[in-house]
């Protein structure tokens, strides 16, 4: 991208970040989400920073969007109606599912319905083997009747799944050329192009959603871009996908299943961006927003990525209860644990919290738009942790009496609690609900919380860092200035990146290394070519490898060169990787390549943030009663504006720091310094000490 302002544009649940570089200088805004038509709330963003910057969008380098439509219009099935073709007697294969139970012990067991009722299943007689190979020709005959019946049906969009097709696609793209006949207007979805590779059911599924949500996808970002051009942004726009890359818009409208878990990627570039501008090797990434919270493990600079990823689960926490999406995603936890988190009291008297969500409509009860529910917001209020009057830097008051009323009323009174208990309550809860969850995802990856600095970011992230880190254990927290829309600002820090893969089975004994070679340039050379024409790439090779027999493989980098030293470079990295994460190797069993997968990255340059000011520390603007919660009581607390924070100052909780975007707040004997990158480096005096 070309010298200009940078503008990163994340929608959330509840709110729609934004953030403008330019220079050395940051304008961030802050609105509510608008769940009907997100745009709206995008250019509300906009004419917030016109404000302050006139002329801005004319004059912008670029500017990086996130967002959650994909998932929410399979949560809501607002997609088009979609069709599936599929090799004869296959049709089936996304209401199957894998005929693997994920609660054993439940009679009522639940599965999300497909998003391609069964009459709109359609088989075609072909078959392609595992080699590539055809034992049976497709017959184009079928493909014109499911055209026809497709008509009859009003189908948007057809998503085409043949048996092995990522090993020869001749069928798949005569059946698009068919179609294309035949249904002009409809969108169409190759698993050759979305998914190309093998293990059927999550290559039918990823497939499927890609169908379903283009037209819509494409809807809006036409919508956007339209908006974008009328305000006078005249470059492409980008969207952040999930694996941590950016593409075009273009690109996002071509596959737009790679970007359905485009915001949560966000917030793990932002982390990953302010760990290394403060030399942290391991560090936790925190991100709690108005609806969710979100945690991911990152070490060496990278965090780990996964292909096991669900949407539209039954059971929000429980593996396998949802359909499977096929695309490189950060490999993080996910709990309904926000802002807007809805509390309760259940049957047993006990206070409970999320996951249901008040999101921007109703909203928290203290935002006086029509919600009445208590949420973590409205606690939070209550407790005396936020200013009603300096939310979001004060224009956007919050009601304390509705608050503490909704409190009362639905918590409170059940439980047999004053309001404040009531309130703590809350707040402890969701800390423990997220911590018992941080508890298992880093256990699961073999490290220690007290050896991992939490990194927070997300409107609500500073509020509750503290108490989440005491009780999950860590030793330290970071909240980087302009916590409260870091994720935007992770946008800006993403490089431009796409990736390629492609289906091998090959023994690493006698690996043909020329071969490889020539797969991995033609891989190379189908990233680069979806990346803008001037992009000067970085390209990163690896392959998945595993022992002969296994299902699952472990992706590992190919740093080296590629020469007859290949299979011992991949045998090595293997059984470090191996054993790290099973604790022991199999030497006795043959390792082969399952796939080779390519990586194409443009960087692009760093964000630059004002560094903070230097000289006299600054002080207190006020005190207010803050609760307490080794006291069990409301205390006088000092607040500090982080403007006002001098570099290396150094402050002794308890205290609150108040910015536009979010506030953060530090226990008793706590140690809050300024760092020179303009973070708030909290010191826990003691572990597990909140109650």
């Amino acid at each position: 991208m070309s010298a200009g302002p940078r503008l990163g544009i994340d929608i959330g649940g509840t709110f729609t970040d934004f953030v403008l570089v330019e220079e050395g200088s940051v304008l961030a805004a802050k609105v509510l989400t608008t769940p009907h038509a997100p745009e709206e709330a995008v250019f509300r963003g906009i004419a917030a920073l016109e404000a302050e910057r006139p002329g801005f969008a004319a004059e912008a380098a670029g500017v990086i969007h996130a967002t959650t439509l994909v998932t929410n219009a399979i949560l809501t099935r607002r997609g088009a109606r979609t069709g599936l073709i599929a090799t004869a007697g296959f049709r089936d294969v996304i209401e199957m599912r894998r005929e693997v139970r994920y609660d054993l012990f439940d009679m009522f067991i639940r599965y999300p319905a497909p998003l391609v009722p069964r009459e709109l299943r359609l088989g075609v007689r072909e078959r392609v083997l595992a080699d590539g190979s055809v034992l049976e020709p497709l017959q184009e005959g079928d493909v014109r009747e499911a055209a026809r019946r497709f008509r009859e049906a009003n189908v948007d969009a057809v998503a085409v799944c043949l048996l092995h097709a990522y090993a020869n696609p001749a069928h798949e793209r005569r059946i698009a050329e068919i179609l294309r006949e035949e249904l002009p207007d409809a969108e169409l979805s190759l698993s050759h192009e979305v998914h190309p590779e093998p293990k059927e059911y999550e290559r039918s599924s990823t497939t499927v959603v890609d169908a379903y949500v283009k037209r819509l996808t494409a809807t809006y970002l036409d919508r956007l871009q339209h908006g974008l051009r009328q305000r006078g942004y005249a470059r492409p726009l980008f969207m952040m996908l999930s694996n941590g890359g950016t593409a075009t818009a273009d690109i996002a409208k071509r596959f737009p299943v790679q970007i359905v878990e485009s915001g949560p990627a966000a917030g793990v570039e932002a982390a990953i961006y302010f760990g290394g501008r403060l030399g942290l090797s391991s560090l936790l990434a925190f991100d709690m927003g108005g609806t969710t919270a979100k945690l991911c493990l990152v070490e060496e600079g990278r965090a780990a990525r996964t292909r096991h990823f669900e949407v539209d689960r039954v059971h929000r926490f429980k593996a396998g209860s949802g359909m499977p999406v096929a695309v490189p995603v950060y490999d993080l936890l996910e709990i309904g644990a926000g802002g807007g988190s809805i509390a309760r009291v259940d049957d047993l008297g006990l206070i409970r919290v999320g996951p249901e969500s008040a999101g921007s409509d109703p909203a928290p009860a203290c935002y006086g738009l029509g919600g009445v529910a208590p949420t973590v917001t409205d606690a939070d209020l209550a407790l005396g942790y936020l200013n009603p009057d300096f939310f979001l830097g004060g224009d956007m008051k919050l009601d304390r009496a509705r608050a503490e009323a909704a409190i009362a009323a639905r918590v409170a009174e059940p439980a047999g609690l004053d309001t404040a208990r009531a309130a703590a309550g809350i707040h402890a809860i969701v800390n423990e609900t997220m911590a018992a969850a941080g508890r298992v995802y880093v256990a699961d990856k073999g490290k220690s919380p007290a050896a991992l600095a939490l990194v927070v970011t997300g409107g609500a992230g500073p509020v509750h860092a503290v108490g989440l880190a005491r009780r999950l254990g860590c030793r330290r927290v970071v909240v980087p200035p302009l916590a409260g829309v870091m994720s935007s600002l992770g946008l800006l820090a993403a490089p431009i990146a796409f990736e390629r893969s492609r289906p091998v089975n090959r023994r690493l004994a006698g690996l043909d290394v020329a071969a490889v070679a020539q797969e991995l340039e033609a891989l190379a050379a189908e990233a680069v070519a979806l990346l803008p024409p001037d992009a000067t790439p970085e390209v990163r090779r690896s392959a998945d490898l595993r022992y002969h027999g296994q299902d699952h493989a472990l992706e590992i980098p190919i740093g080296g060169a590629l020469d007859a030293t290949l299979p011992e470079q991949l045998a090595a990295g293997f059984v470090a990787a191996y054993e790290a994460l099973y604790g022991k190797v199999d030497d006795d069993n043959p390792i082969e390549i399952a796939a080779l997968r390519v990586e194409a990255r443009q960087p692009q340059p760093p964000p630059a943030l004002p560094a903070p000011r230097a000289g006299k520390p600054g002080a207190p603007v006020t005190t207010r009663p803050a609760w307490q919660h080794d006291a069990a009581r409301f205390e006088e607390t000092p607040v500090y504006r982080r403007e006002t924070l001098a570099l290396h100052q150094e402050i002794v909780g308890p205290a609150i720091v108040e910015e536009r975007e979010s506030t953060t707040v530090i226990g008793p004997g706590d140690i809050l310094r300024v760092h020179d990158s303009g973070a708030l480096i909290i010191d826990l005096a003691t572990p597990d000490r909140e109650g």
